[in-house]
């Protein structure tokens, strides 16, 4: 079992966003001011005065929102570990108490620079108007993070789903035909068929037993080839496949069960179907920070299976890579003339499989 955190893993789940990131520093500035002109306009101030007014605002808010955003970046950790509703409970204790004390420190420091810093109200209005106004922007926030959690949540349990339902999802003619060749190898061939029961047992294997929603590039590979061993008894001449995959780095992580589907549906959907059969090409190369695969088959033209196995495969394919990598990764399909290609596109990651 993991005990460490898995990004891959949908028990650890960030409650809350990276705080510390750049992009989540803009958005939060940019709603800040947002805030602060609503919060000017609602005044009812003097037109003449409105960019006066506007610049105590903003001072203020942002003070508050960039003392807010250091904080929750310095208690990330440990309101993570807290679990999802105390980690907003304190999350907005802690803002709530932030946002009193720099409201405070304002009001002193109006009392002492009454003519640089000017604060309107007595000080229990002003600081009775800021824990108003405060706790309604944190609760909605709150609020918004809640749903937005629970929304990458749903995402991460229906992936993982799709995974379990990819795994399990052996197609009964092909356990068939493995089983047939396997009991007229006994016979002739002792040796190969105790191989072939062999591989086949490998690939349940790693169809059923995998866990991960990634693994290393080399065990997919791996998998793929025992896959093409199997079918390669059956079909014999009439299968081939060239593996032109060098430039790839093996320890390279993509979703688990992506090439041996797709050099499923190559065999199935295409060598399958012609007469003579006919050649797959799984190539594979470096491009950059990107890594780039494609399988390749001739189509047979005018023959098509009656079922969906290929659309459906292809479709876990594409939004388990939308999942992990965003739209950072692409799967596209070029079915145009006698060869049907599958291209894949993903960042590299070579953390640790």
């Amino acid at each position: 079992m993991i005990a460490a955190r898995d990004p891959d893993n949908e028990s650890t789940q960030a409650y809350l966003p990276d705080f510390c990131a750049a992009g989540t520093l803009f958005v939060i500035v940019l709603v800040a001011e947002l805030i602060a002109i609503a919060l000017t306009l609602a005044s009812y101030g003097p037109a003449q005065q409105f960019l006066i007014e506007l610049s105590k605002t903003s001072f203020l808010i942002l003070w508050i929102a960039l003392l807010g955003t250091a904080l929750m970046c310095q208690l990330k950790g440990y309101l993570e570990s807290a679990g999802q509703t105390r980690a907003f409970v304190i999350g907005f204790v802690v803002l709530e108490i932030m946002c009193l004390v720099v409201a405070e420190g304002a009001w002193q420091l109006t009392r002492i620079y009454g003519e640089s810093l000017i604060i309107d109200g007595t000080h229990p209005t002003f600081m009775l108007r800021t824990f108003a106004i405060s706790s309604i922007v944190i609760a909605l926030a709150m609020r918004y993070l809640y749903i937005s959690s629970e929304w990458r949540r749903s995402i991460v349990l229906e992936a993982q789903a799709r995974i379990s339902a990819l795994q399990a999802l052996i197609r009964p003619h092909f356990l068939f035909n493995t089983m047939n060749t396997i009991a007229s190898l006994t016979r002739s061939d002792p040796a190969r068929a105790e191989e072939a029961v062999e591989d086949l047992s490998d690939l349940l294997r790693a169809n059923l037993g995998g866990s991960s929603n990634k693994s290393a590039l080399k065990q997919e590979l791996e998998t793929a080839a025992i896959y093409q061993r199997i079918e390669k008894l059956r079909l014999g001449e009439r299968l081939a496949v060239r593996w032109d995959v060098d430039e790839l780095p093996m320890r390279a992580r993509i979703p688990s069960l992506t090439i041996q589907p797709l050099l499923e549906n190559a065999i199935y959907h295409g060598i399958e179907l012609l007469p003579d059969g006919g050649e797959v090409k799984v190539t594979g190369k470096r491009d950059g920070d990107h890594l780039q695969i494609a399988i390749s088959n001739p189509v047979a033209v005018g023959e098509k299976r009656a079922t969906g196995g290929n659309k459906m495969a292809m479709s876990n394919i594409k939004q388990r890579f939308e999942l992990a990598y965003g739209n950072k990764a692409t799967v596209t399909i070029d079915d145009g003339g006698d060869l049907f290609t599958v291209t894949l596109r993903f960042p590299l990651d070579e953390g640790e499989a």
